[in-house]
């Protein structure tokens, strides 16, 4: 049988970046689910809509998460993708993996699914793209008799994620992932049984940084932080100087102006009340700048997409917080907030509209959190900047 042309697919492929469709053609070669996908992805373009719909629910023995239905409503045209799943495998702290690991995660999914996997999805699971209602359970079998287990979906407690934190970066505040994965075992019934109003997300930054973008897109983001004093080595930033680097100059992109460099002394003076811990000037200067010691985390609420209300950015909830284990305050809050959510919000309410909704004065005496000017009333609503070309200033 002859292969369809695909002309919209073949834009796709050219360019210098790599392409998801040349990848899935060479997948196709044997399976035909993936052949009739790349088809139907051809009719979504040329009719200009989303030809995948909603109809059921699938799950596997004692889940109720985990297991995404996922069928086409041009099954009669397309039947190798009439049914065609997802299933979310939990990952692991950091996204660590030996390649033996992935090797038996591939070997499972291409027995039992199209091969086709997403590493990783906005929650942070392995996802694995495109099965049968027949292959889910003994999926989940074989991917449970290797040591892998599901991660959240629906209504429920999404699957926590984590940056690498102590295991590669020397900016880490506490231990990101030993968090990850205390969180993840001690709340295994919230992972995979939804009871909530709607989704809840929880994303590990060890510093800063944020390199997990947790601000953004995490219900709750635990971000590394350190309550004392940058620590500064001035050898070091002597031999910055010397060796050229344009210490003046990094310096000036300081949001509050509470760093400078003396130039004849060759020594950079911090005032720390003012600093916002933006990480650019120890990003810049490692060697001569590091973290406080007194580290811990900020912890934020509220960050989403649009559904019901726009996109939140998360905002203060408490400012600093020590993480150690078993991180008993941490939880304490965290079950806190669960249940005064799951009383009052409306179906499909995340907690930052809920908050935002009922004020965070509400919030805060219901959860039993004292205010603090560190907080904010309302949350950024953009995550997004927009200017116009002529609002950039030209530097010449």
């Amino acid at each position: 049988m002859a292969k369809k042309k695909r002309p919209l697919l073949d834009q796709l492929k050219e360019g210098k970046y790599p392409s998801f469709v040349k990848e899935m053609e060479k997948m196709a070669e044997k399976k035909p689910a993936v052949e009739d996908h790349l088809n139907l992805l051809e009719r979504s373009y040329e009719d200009k809509t989303v030809h995948w719909k909603h109809g059921g629910i699938v799950g596997v023995r004692g889940y109720g998460g985990g297991v995404i239905g996922r069928y086409s409503d041009l099954g009669d045209e397309f039947p190798n993708v009439k049914e065609f799943h997802t299933m979310r495998v939990n990952q692991p702290s950091g996204w660590f993996y030996s390649t033996e690991t992935l090797r038996k995660l591939c070997d499972i999914w291409e027995k039992h699914g199209s091969g086709i996997t997403n590493m990783h999805g906005a929650t942070g699971d392995a996802i694995l793209l495109g099965t049968t209602t027949e292959h889910l359970q003994p999926c989940f079998d074989d991917l449970s008799a290797n040591g892998f287990d599901l991660g959240g979906s629906g209504s429920d407690l999404r699957t926590p994620s984590a940056c690498v934190g102590p295991a590669r970066c020397e900016h880490a505040c506490f231990d990101s992932l030993d968090l990850c994965n205390h969180l993840t075992q001690e709340y295994q019934d919230e992972l995979h049984r939804p009871m909530w109003p709607y989704k809840f997300k929880i994303k590990i930054s060890a510093c800063p940084n944020d390199c997990v973008s947790s601000i953004a897109r995490a219900d709750m983001s635990i971000i590394g932080t350190w309550r004392d004093e940058i620590r500064v080595d001035q050898d070091m930033v002597k031999e910055y100087a010397n060796n050229g680097k344009d210490i003046e100059g990094i310096l000036a992109s300081c949001p509050t102006d509470c760093i400078s460099y003396d130039t004849e002394k060759k020594e950079i003076n911090i005032d720390n009340e003012n600093c916002v811990r933006c990480m650019h000037c120890i990003n810049k200067l490692p060697k001569a700048l590091r973290v406080g010691k007194e580290k811990g985390a900020t912890i934020l609420l509220g960050g989403k997409a649009p559904i019901v209300q726009s996109a939140f950015l998360s905002w203060v909830i408490v400012p600093f917080m020590k993480l150690e284990s078993p991180y008993d305050e941490l939880k304490d809050l965290l079950e806190r907030i669960w249940d005064w959510w799951d009383e009052h919000a409306k179906v499909r309410e995340r907690v930052g509209e809920l908050i935002y909704r009922k004020g965070m004065r509400v919030f805060l005496k219901e959860v039993g959190l004292e205010p603090d000017a560190r907080m904010v009333k309302y949350p950024r609503a953009n995550p997004y900047i927009f200017w116009w070309p002529e609002e950039v200033q030209q530097n010449d």
